[in-house]
């Protein structure tokens, strides 16, 4: 759980920072730092999609989790949580929920939060963790001087999501071999590519309704071998 810990620790450092430099922002900064944010978002989404080595089983998970997301409305239930530790913490930001959301899919849709998370439970080795911790920390700095406190928050999902992956680290090691690493890769890329979009106020992609195809994505590659 080290790297969890520390991962959890530098995206509230990198936050509390970014509120500080935020603060002194004008709204037409905070605009183009946004739209900075949403450019690197893209680059990321992309390097992460082309990764799939079986483009149809993308499809696939992507149609499967939209449909099933849709139904059991996650985005609805991510944005009601944000609500809630907005009303806790009695924020007044606009962007509260928009920065919760935003922050925690891309702090842990990646594969280094898979391959981080599940080495630090098998091995104790939190190398990867710790990397991804330095750039989850930057990147907090960013999105928090933009899109305000909710960032902050994200660092639950954080703690919550790769914690529970290094406890079940074990079990979970089937998810490095290449042919499911990534196909999943590729899914989570093109599930932030949407975020960027969002960012840049392109198209809203309801991105939390597509979280089951994460796991479509390695049924379907388990399936066809």
């Amino acid at each position: 759980m080290k790297g969890t810990l520390v991962n959890t620790v530098t995206v509230i450092i990198g936050s509390l920072i970014g509120l500080a430099i935020g603060s002194r922002f004008t709204e037409k900064i905070k605009t183009i730092v946004l739209q900075a944010l949403g450019l690197c978002t893209l680059l990321i989404g992309m390097k992460m999609a082309f990764k799939t080595e079986n483009v149809i089983l993308v499809i696939g998970s992507l149609a499967l989790g939209g449909i099933v997301g849709e139904l059991l409305k996650i985005e609805d239930g991510l944005e009601r949580i944000g609500d809630i530790i907005k009303s806790k913490v009695k924020s007044n930001s606009s962007t509260f929920v928009l920065g919760f959301v935003t922050a925690s899919l891309v702090f842990c849709v990646g594969p280094m939060t898979i391959v981080g998370s599940i080495e630090d439970g098998i091995s104790g080795d939190a190398s990867t963790l710790y990397a991804k911790s330095m750039l989850d920390g930057f990147a907090s700095i960013a999105f928090t001087s933009s899109l305000g406190v909710g960032v902050l928050f994200a660092s639950l999902t954080v703690l919550i999501f790769q914690g529970a992956l290094t406890l079940l680290g074990s079990q979970l090691t089937f998810l490095l071999e290449p042919r499911i690493l990534n196909e999943l890769t590729a899914t989570g890329g093109l599930m932030i590519l949407g975020i960027g979009f969002y960012l840049l106020d392109i198209k809203r992609i309801k991105v939390g309704n597509l979280l089951p195809s994460l796991v479509f994505v390695v049924i379907l590659a388990l399936i066809f071998k």
